[in-house]
């Protein structure tokens, strides 16, 4: 989910790299027809699907869709988030922003368990299946403020939770923490307007695509369901 821009079109690359059939949604039809080529060209096949994760009934259908066509369902990555990011990285108190950071509560957190919920049966009769939602330290430090924060540690929690249901299954859920991405929209921005000390650190930042390896890497871990239920 998430998958037109950012850590989720890499990784949805990355997955294609290691021949999967990926299903890319997000709203943009355009952005995601080009990152479903994108997996293409990696060596997967990739299957875009147009879905505002705000529509409980739009995120019903491309489960459906997915059991219709495949009968299966081995890896779901939820990464649809509502994030402004100037807003949101513009100083300030809560109250003194835009009141639209707090989608974040419902593309981010609740969305991911709406995706889950509508997963879940499929992904059981799969077997030997993986859930990564993606969260970061902002669940755990002061990160951009409180809607941020709480969507993250919401995040976390829940995977915490869901484990605890997925435990007689063979189904395995972590809530994952990308460190910073060099992702293919920041690499537009000459390296001179990040601050510092950012820019030093822009030769260590990781790509979109070692996102998706990592997860592709647990999902062929026998030993996955020790880590269920963790933030990574």
């Amino acid at each position: 989910t998430g998958a037109s821009k950012g850590v989720g079109r890499g990784a949805a690359r990355a997955l294609g790299s290691k021949g999967m059939i990926v299903y890319l949604t997000a709203r943009s039809e355009e952005a995601l027809n080009a990152a479903a080529a994108e997996v293409d060209a990696a060596g997967g096949t990739g299957i875009a699907i147009v879905c505002d994760h705000r529509d409980d009934a739009q995120v019903k259908a491309v489960f459906e869709r997915i059991e219709r066509e495949q009968g299966r369902l081995d890896l779901l990555v939820n990464n649809a988030a509502a994030v402004y990011g100037q807003e949101l990285a513009t100083p300030g108190a809560f109250w003194e922003k835009d009141l639209k950071l707090a989608d974040m509560l419902v593309v981010g957190l609740r969305s991911d368990y709406v995706a889950a919920y509508y997963a879940a049966p499929l992904m059981i009769r799969t077997g030997a299946s993986l859930i990564a939602n993606i969260s970061f330290y902002g669940a755990s430090s002061y990160f951009c403020g409180p809607a941020y924060g709480a969507a993250k540690a919401g995040t976390d929690k829940m995977v915490h939770d869901m484990a605890i249901d997925f435990a007689g299954t063979d189904v395995s859920i972590v809530s994952y923490w990308p460190g910073y991405v060099r992702t293919d929209e920041s690499k537009m921005i000459p390296d001179e307007y990040f601050p510092e000390p950012l820019r030093a650190m822009l030769p260590e930042f990781e790509t979109p695509e070692f996102t998706g390896l990592v997860i592709a890497g647990l999902l062929a871990d026998p030993e996955r369901k020790a880590l269920s239920g963790k933030a990574l």
